[in-house]
C-alpha cells in the first residue's frame, strides 16, 4: 500500500503542475487508471483536466480513458462492498455526470468527446444508446470505430455488428468480432468461421475470433478451434485453449473432444 500511495501522490502532483511537460503529465495520466492507484482525489484530478478547456487536448482524451477501468469497476460492484471500490459513490456518479455533460458539448474537441464515450459506456446509462447509433450513423471512419467499441459494452446492435463486421477499415472489424463475441451473435457465425479459415487474416483479428467463435458456438468450440492449439505460435494456442476451456464452461461440457489434446 505504502508503494501505491507513493505512486498516487506522485501522478496527482504531476497532473496538476500545469509547468510540467506534456509527456510527463501524459504518462501520468496513463498511469494514473491503474485500479491500484486510484482513489477519489486522483480521479477528481483527472476529472478537473477533462473540465479544463485550455489543457491538451491528449491530455483531456487520456484522462477521460483512465477513468474507464474503475468506472467499469464501480457498476460492477455497485458498491457492495466500498473498501474493496477504489472510488466512493458520489465520485462514480460524479464521474458519470461529468461524462455524459461533455459529451453532449459539441464544442469539446473530436478526439476528447470520443474517449468519453468509450470510457462512459463501461458503467452503461440510458443517454448511450442515442450517442452509439449517432456516431455509427455518422459515416466518420473515427466516430465509427468508437461506435463499434462501445457495442461491446452496451446491448442492442447486432444489426450494425454484423455490418461493421464487412467493413474494410481493419480496427472496425477487429472491434466488431470482438462485440459479436461478446453478445454471442449467432448471425456473426459464417463471418467468424470466415475469419478463422483465411491465412491472410491477421494475428491480431484471428486472437479475437477465435475468442468470439468459442463464445458464439461453445459446443462447437473443439471442431471449430481444435487445430489452432497445435499452432507453432504460442500466443494463438493458447488463445484456443482458453477458448475451448471456457466453452466447456459455457455449455456445461468440458470442452474437449477427448483428452488428447492436453499436452
Amino acid at each position: 500500500m505504502g508503494v501505491a500511495k507513493g505512486c498516487r501522490e506522485t501522478f496527482q502532483e504531476t497532473l496538476s503542475d500545469r509547468r510540467a511537460a506534456e509527456s510527463n503529465r501524459l504518462i501520468a495520466a496513463e498511469l494514473a487508471g491503474d485500479l491500484v492507484v486510484m482513489n477519489d482525489d486522483l480521479a477528481e484530478v483527472l476529472m478537473s483536466i477533462m473540465r479544463t478547456a485550455d489543457e491538451p487536448e491528449e491530455l483531456r482524451a487520456r484522462a477521460a480513458i483512465s477513468l474507464g477501468p474503475v468506472l467499469e469497476q464501480a457498476y460492477t460492484d455497485e458498491f457492495d462492498d466500498p473498501d474493496d471500490t477504489p472510488i466512493t459513490e458520489r465520485t462514480f456518479r460524479n464521474i458519470q455526470n461529468l461524462f455524459k455533460e461533455l459529451y453532449h458539448d459539441t464544442g469539446i474537441p473530436k478526439e476528447v468527446r470520443r474517449r468519453i464515450l468509450e470510457a462512459s459506456v463501461r458503467a452503461p446509462e440510458d443517454w448511450h444508446k442515442d450517442a452509439i447509433s449517432s456516431a455509427y450513423a455518422s459515416g466518420d471512419q473515427d466516430w465509427m470505430l468508437t461506435a463499434v467499441f462501445s457495442m461491446r459494452w452496451i446491448r442492442g446492435f447486432d444489426k450494425q455488428i454484423l455490418e461493421a463486421l464487412k467493413s474494410a477499415n481493419p480496427e472496425i472489424l477487429y472491434e466488431a468480432v470482438q462485440a459479436a463475441g461478446d453478445w454471442e451473435v449467432k448471425a456473426a457465425w459464417a463471418r467468424i468461421t470466415a475469419l478463422l479459415n483465411d491465412t491472410g487474416t491477421s494475428k491480431h483479428l484471428l486472437l479475437a475470433a477465435i475468442e468470439a467463435a468459442g463464445n458464439i458456438r461453445p459446443a462447437e468450440a473443439w471442431a471449430t478451434l481444435g487445430d489452432f492449439t497445435d499452432s507453432d505460435d504460442e500466443e494463438i494456442a493458447e488463445a484456443a485453449h482458453e477458448a475451448i476451456e471456457m466453452a466447456g464452461m459455457m455449455s456445461g461440457t468440458d470442452g474437449e473432444e477427448d483428452d488428447d489434446w492436453i499436452n
